[in-house]
């Protein structure tokens, strides 16, 4: 007996104009998004993530960059809210934002 073939709903139909459904959370993802769009953006997050306490001044010494460009990309985690930054003292410290972590992921996995 051959197979049936189900066809999945789809947005579009050849005979009419595509539309896709209202999205209210596509800035959010898209600005989520950005946050981990550098190699070296994803490597802080992973390198947050593995830490169970805030992070001081260890990043730039886990990074192949230069001070000023590890710190340009953790002001634009910082942004988006992805990390979350504290002054101690001469140094700032930074952790992973997990309900911001937990949003990112649930979007990612939604998608």
């Amino acid at each position: 007996m051959p197979k049936q073939v189900v066809k999945k709903k789809s947005y579009c139909d050849d005979a009419r104009p595509c539309t896709l459904p209202a999205d209210q959370t596509a800035e959010q993802i898209a600005a989520l998004a950005w946050a981990i769009a550098h190699p070296a953006r994803v490597r802080i997050v992973r390198l947050l993530i593995s830490r169970n306490a805030c992070v001081c001044g260890e990043i730039v010494d886990e990074m192949p960059l230069a001070q000023s460009t590890v710190s340009q990309h953790l002001k634009i985690l910082k942004e988006s809210g992805l990390v979350q930054g504290e002054v101690d003292g001469p140094r700032v410290c930074y952790c992973i934002n997990p309900e911001k972590l937990a949003v990112l992921k649930s979007m990612v996995a939604s998608l």
